[in-house]
């Protein structure tokens, strides 16, 4: 139970060493995009490959080469479904939530927030993390796709053309 012998622990470090080697050598050729900040498809495929790599390493019935295959199938899958993404706005939208504006002119959305589930609490932890001191100085607040929220001041709003395409702003869906 506690020590099954060397041979596991040789197999172990060998297949991960070279397991490891693999996922990061896919990972770099499938390019930026995989290892962008995550939104919810990106963090499915990183568990699958966590999931993988660990099957890999401790199931003595899975081949090193069906497990790189294993991975090099996420890799193939997850620049499918990005490559299409960008050329077929239905599936962009499919995969990726839309950025949602949770405050406008210093008022928070309360509507907006309750339905992507973000507290007064969270938006002022942003504000303040962006140097601001009173929600009177904060525009717009906008919770991206990847759950982080950007905050833009009343010095910076501008024309506002970084709010096309989020939920909530002028102009938008």
């Amino acid at each position: 139970m506690f020590f099954d012998g060397w041979d596991s622990i040789v197999r172990v470090a060998v297949v991960g060493v070279l397991a490891y080697a693999g996922l990061v050598v896919m990972l770099r050729m499938s390019g930026n995009r995989t290892l962008s900040k995550m939104n919810a498809f990106d963090l499915v495929v990183t568990v699958a490959f966590g999931s993988t790599l660990s099957t890999i390493l401790v199931n003595r019935n899975v081949s090193l080469a069906t497990g790189l295959a294993a991975i090099a199938l996420l890799v193939a899958l997850q620049f499918v479904i990005t490559w299409t993404a960008v050329r077929w706005r239905f599936v962009g939208e499919a995969i990726k939530t839309a950025p949602t504006l949770v405050v406008r002119d210093g008022r928070f959305l309360d509507d907006a927030m309750t339905r992507v589930r973000v507290t007064a609490s969270d938006v002022r932890s942003a504000v303040r993390k962006h140097g601001i001191g009173a929600m009177e100085q904060v525009a717009a607040v906008v919770l991206e796709s990847d759950g982080s929220l950007s905050v833009i001041s009343v010095q910076q709003v501008g024309s506002q053309s970084a709010c096309t395409g989020v939920r909530g702003a002028a102009g938008s869906r």
